[in-house]
């Protein structure tokens, strides 16, 4: 009896390791944020600062893959990240239009497709146009465009800045003769005549600042560095909804992943490295968490169907 009883436990002993083995802590592969944009714009930029931090600090490599879609915006991007695994080893950072325009675009991106991590970026997104146009506001621009050609260059009709510019242009009387979807969208732009106003952001448009009009910014609140000019939503009476953008993982993502990329991102985002960024550019960079992008989420949902309206 004592023999079976010493052969049963150490049946159990072995069962239990088999049956209950330990999780490994994320990450323990290489993880990918995926960039929808070419390198360089803010989102590129403080992305690679995140995973220059999660390498840091967890020693598992991590980098940026950009993803640009070209007339598509952050939608194909978006799609990898959807038709990805689950175990956090790819991150989408994506601009507002993904989770609040994909699934209204039959591209089968919904509602829940992707879990918010946290929103970190409010872009300085702007309307530019040539230092010799005829305007330099947008009532300036209706008046110009009520009698001449206006070509307006974005980065995809279906993206929140494209919305409201043509939302404005509706509430003030005009349309644009014609409009483009670029993948990049600066000086050359404009220089080249590829297209006479550009719905782009600082960023993109920083080396030829002077020799250009900034006609409005989109946003709730003016941009401190570009002296005497309003918003969008000032000037035009739209709602004035923001560009934001933030990290997101695929749905049924396990929280320990959600809580580990929220930490280094948060960590990140109030870095003296960040925080310089925003006082040099203008864009705003701060940390929103899971709960709070969420709410944010909704919010703009009923911001953007006003905006279609």
């Amino acid at each position: 009896m004592k023999k079976k009883l010493v052969i049963l436990t150490s049946m159990l002993t072995a069962l239990a390791g088999f049956v209950a083995p330990a999780h490994a802590e994320y990450p323990d592969s290489p993880v990918q944020f995926i960039v929808p944009w070419p390198p360089g714009d803010f989102e590129d930029i403080l992305t690679r600062m995140i995973a220059k931090t999660m390498e840091e600090k967890t020693g598992v490599s991590a980098s940026v893959v950009n993803k640009p879609g070209g007339g598509d915006g952050p939608f194909p991007g978006a799609l990898e990240v959807l038709n990805g695994p689950t175990d956090g080893s790819m991150v989408g950072s994506f601009v507002i239009g993904v989770p609040i325009v994909g699934p209204v675009l039959d591209m089968g991106i919904e509602e829940d497709s992707f879990t918010p991590v946290g929103i970190f970026l409010t872009y300085p997104f702007v309307l530019a146009a040539s230092g010799d146009a005829p305007y330099s506001n947008m009532a300036e621009l209706a008046e110009h465009a009520s009698a001449n050609d206006v070509v307006l260059g974005h980065f995809g009709a279906g993206l929140t800045p494209t919305r409201a510019t043509m939302a404005a242009a509706k509430k003030l009387n005009f349309e644009f003769a014609d409009d483009s979807a670029f993948d990049m969208l600066d000086c050359n732009s404009l220089s080249s005549g590829d297209a006479d106003v550009i719905n782009t952001t600082l960023a993109l448009i920083e080396p030829c600042l002077d020799d250009i009009n900034i006609l409005a910014n989109i946003g709730s609140e003016p941009i401190g560095k570009l002296d005497g000019v309003e918003t969008l939503a000032t000037q035009s009476g739209i709602n004035d909804i923001e560009l934001w953008n933030g990290l997101f993982v695929k749905k049924g993502t396990p929280q320990e992943v959600v809580d580990v990329l929220a930490a280094v991102a948060k960590e990140t985002m109030m870095s003296d490295e960040a925080q310089q960024l925003m006082t040099e550019t203008g864009a705003r960079v701060y940390w929103q968490d899971a709960a709070e992008s969420a709410a944010r989420i909704t919010t703009d949902r009923a911001k953007n169907a006003e905006l279609g309206e």
